[in-house]
């Protein structure tokens, strides 16, 4: 009995945090297509791109309506991206991946990682559009996450928590801030800025591991598009999502990964 019980609150806990994704992802599309263009978050309500019509509620359920529409605006017919369905649907799956990261417990660690995931998720589409990480994005979030680590240090009454945070904000960050000072051509002080973000909520042995995860996979990507004839070799590709990639990886496997190094040495 208490075996069907646990796994009846895994399904429960699972079911509520994908739908509480999918409405959060809902939002980060409207973050996606709003900062950059300097409008409000909150008003006015969600409209057509094409047409400025009015978003119905019944049109703006996430993924359903999507599908529902046949990727059309109800009103004047225009084409609706497959960005919006594909936000969502990450936002939904992260947002279980780490509930149950946490254990599906309401832990002081949750809220601090589901605020970093919907912020990786927004700057790595706008990152990918535009090839910018907006500052109206990380000028507040970096001592948001600062604060965020604080309240987690205060409940666990461990202050070598918020001091793991404030180096992890600076390990990465600092070292690629000065690069992108003396190379700007090849190096995005907003990268330097989301290495912050993200070291301020892993602390300074995720970030360094998700770091270098990143790389890899830049270098990787890059190196296939290269080859594919996508991209030339001085061609600019943006960094952010691949940063952003090795931090989601090292909030579920850094800890581990750094063990697993660390005792080969």
């Amino acid at each position: 009995m208490e075996v069907r019980q646990k796994m009846f609150a895994k399904i429960y806990y699972s079911v509520v945090s994908f739908l509480f994704g999918l409405v959060v992802g809902s939002f980060d599309n409207v973050a996606i297509y709003r900062i950059p263009e300097g409008k409000s978050l909150w008003a006015p309500r969600s409209f057509c791109p094409s047409c400025g019509a009015t978003i119905a509620w019944y049109d703006n359920i996430p993924l359903l309506s999507f599908f529902i529409l046949r990727r059309r605006c109800r009103r004047c017919g225009a084409p609706i991206s497959w960005r919006y369905p594909a936000v969502e649907l990450v936002s939904g799956l992260l947002f279980v991946a780490v509930f149950a990261q946490v254990g599906f417990q309401w832990t002081a660690e949750l809220l601090p990682y589901l605020f970093m995931v919907t912020v990786l998720i927004i700057v790595s589409a706008i990152d990918l559009r535009l090839q910018i990480i907006p500052n109206k994005v990380m000028y507040p979030a970096i001592p948001t996450a600062l604060a965020a680590m604080g309240t987690v240090a205060l409940v666990r009454g461990d202050h070598k928590i918020i001091i793991d945070s404030l180096i992890g904000a600076a390990a990465v960050s600092v070292p690629w801030g000065l690069a992108a000072l003396l190379y700007p051509k090849g190096f995005g002080m907003g990268d330097a800025k989301l290495a912050a973000f993200t070291g301020a909520i892993l602390g300074w042995r995720a970030e360094v591991v998700g770091f270098f995860i990143g790389v890899a996979l830049g270098a990787l990507v890059g190196t296939v598009m290269i080859i594919a004839g996508k991209k030339g070799r001085r061609s600019r590709m943006p960094f952010g999502p691949f940063l952003a990639a090795g931090a989601v990886i090292a909030v579920f496997w850094g800890q581990a990964i750094w063990d697993l190094y660390t005792g080969l040495l």
